[in-house]
């Protein structure tokens, strides 16, 4: 029996945010990608195709998500039929979520407290800060500060500065009695 296409919304703590759960991958599992702007649809046929829907400010591919990110002058209710509309094609055209020209961050080899940093960040942390239709990258570590990228609906969301204090510099201060300081850039 096919059950066919499946897709639910969920509320992010940003309310510009709302988060796709799909019954399938979108990306393979660890990869993930965050457009603040269209992008080519060589580079994301499925974010060029959710930026064509007024409103769209921002798209983060992930797992088996989307989050949208929109204006704070436009209203869900107004765009929700559009976005759902715009998914179902996308996935019933069989195309892969990212295209040919897709370049994803590299990152720099790193140190001893980089791996226990970049560790407890893909353990504990993104896998939490998915459940809310986000994510943190690490992008760097230079005297006690960790540098990262706060995507999806953590990008400017009004609760990311306690996540990022409270919850995530927290953790990894108990962990890494070398870091001072985490940041988001």
């Amino acid at each position: 029996m096919d059950l066919g296409f499946r897709m639910h919304a969920e509320r992010t703590p940003n309310p510009n945010s709302i988060k796709w759960v799909l019954g399938q991958s979108v990306l393979e599992d660890g990869l993930s990608a965050h457009f603040q702007s269209a992008p080519g649809s060589d580079v994301s046929p499925l974010a060029a195709k959710l930026f064509a829907v007024p409103g769209v400010i921002g798209v983060f591919l992930a797992g088996n998500f989307i989050t949208v990110t929109k204006r704070d002058d436009v209203e869900w209710t107004d765009m929700a039929q559009a976005l759902v509309d715009a998914i179902k094609s996308f996935f019933g055209s069989g195309e892969k979520a990212l295209g040919p020209s897709f370049r994803a961050k590299a990152s720099e080899p790193a140190g001893a407290v980089e791996e226990r940093i970049r560790l407890i960040l893909e353990q504990e942390i993104r896998p939490a800060v998915a459940m809310d239709g986000g994510d943190v990258i690490f992008a760097g570590y230079r005297d006690g500060v960790v540098e990262l990228y706060m995507q999806g609906s953590c990008s400017g969301c009004p609760s990311s500065r306690a996540t990022l204090k409270l919850g995530i510099e927290a953790r990894l201060k108990e962990e890494i009695p070398e870091i001072t300081e985490v940041v988001a850039v």
